[in-house]
């Protein structure tokens, strides 16, 4: 036999851990004039094993800079060397969306803190991010760990691609492919596979299976419903994701649609999408929206959802803007136990 050839492998990895963390300053206009190089620091949050926090300095951090407002990131472990690359952010108070600042790619060992300044009167308070006296700051952080090398036996391996079960259920949704079961929703007709909803929600498991209806019902009205909001709960029965299409709504109708969708997620006791719409809202809590997200919160026992909008009209300096709009009218109309609670919280920040 002729000579062989011996085949031999490695692989060198390296891995990477992301965090996000929400900074909101509320009572922006009271942070002013503690002083140039003085600074608000955020809770220290945890990403690649390493602390962090973020600094606000609403003076600046020198003379030359005092008409600015200066952000950073700092590494709160002593002497640690750390890679890291980050996103500082504002947020837009209007559109919910968050807008850089600054972003740093790569950033060599050890980490280094840098501040980033925004022009205080011809950005920050004449645009959108500072909207009721708050100021939300994001930062995006990606920690890079050490690298590690290993051998690779055979030098062979066979490539396993990621999971598509998503996309085959949302076609089996879109095709109607096997459906059993139609809908009927305000004139619209949707069809589904009884075994699939069964299998995602209990509701829907003792209304097609064992409940209030036979097995052999084929067809189901559904009432107080609007039509975009089921097609919603049933993308996301197929899916667990929201549809593409509440991309193009603008954010008043988005935010509804959302209201609806959350009700429609306790109905048929689908808490994970309950909680995905919970958290949608809260990126959306405005003066004038805030206490009618509350009444739907404590109506739909979406009790993180309450628990923020509490807090929101507790701290916020907006209070009589709050009273003034037709949502605290009617909270205060239908259930205004919930009232106390915010009273209570407010006058408790009152004292500290």
């Amino acid at each position: 036999m002729g000579n062989q050839s011996k085949k031999t492998a490695s692989r060198c990895t390296t891995e990477a851990e992301t965090g996000i963390h929400r900074f909101e300053i509320i009572g922006y206009n009271l942070k002013r004039g503690i002083g140039i190089g003085n600074f608000f620091q955020s809770d220290t949050f945890t990403v690649g094993d390493h602390n962090w926090a973020i600094r606000f300095y609403p003076d600046g951090v020198s003379k030359g800079t005092k008409m600015f407002v200066a952000i950073s990131l700092e590494l709160m472990t002593n002497d640690a060397e750390v890679r890291a690359c980050y996103n500082l952010f504002l947020v837009n108070q209007d559109s919910g969306h968050s807008e850089s600042i600054m972003s740093l790619h790569s950033t060599a060992i050890p980490f280094e803190s840098h501040n980033y300044f925004v022009a205080r009167e011809n950005k920050l308070e004449a645009g959108c991010y500072v909207r009721d006296d708050c100021l939300t700051i994001e930062c995006y952080l990606t920690v890079i760990k050490a690298s590690q090398l290993c051998k690779i036996k055979g030098g062979l391996e066979i490539q396993v691609p990621p999971s598509d079960l998503s996309e085959h259920f949302g076609r089996l949704f879109l095709e109607e492919e096997g459906a059993d079961v139609i809908f009927m929703v305000r004139g619209e007709r949707f069809l589904a596979h009884k075994i699939v909803l069964a299998t995602r929600s209990p509701v829907f498991k003792a209304q097609l299976s064992y409940g209030q209806m036979e097995t052999t019902a084929h067809c189901v009205p559904v009432e107080d419903m609007q039509p975009v909001v089921f097609k919603a709960l049933l993308n996301f029965i197929y899916t667990d994701a929201l549809p593409d299409s509440f991309d193009d709504l603008d954010e008043e109708d988005y935010s509804e649609v959302i209201k609806h969708l959350l009700a429609a997620a306790d109905i048929y006791a689908m808490d994970r999408l309950k909680l995905l719409c919970g958290s949608i809202l809260v990126k959306h809590l405005r003066v004038e929206t805030v206490a009618t997200t509350l009444a739907i919160a404590d109506q739909h026992n979406c009790e993180s959802l309450k628990q923020i909008c509490i807090e929101f009209m507790a701290s916020s300096d907006k209070m009589d803007a709050v009273v003034a709009t037709q949502g605290y009218a009617n909270l205060k109309r239908t259930c205004p136990s919930i009232l106390v609670d915010v009273l209570e919280k407010r006058s408790r920040r009152c004292k500290a």
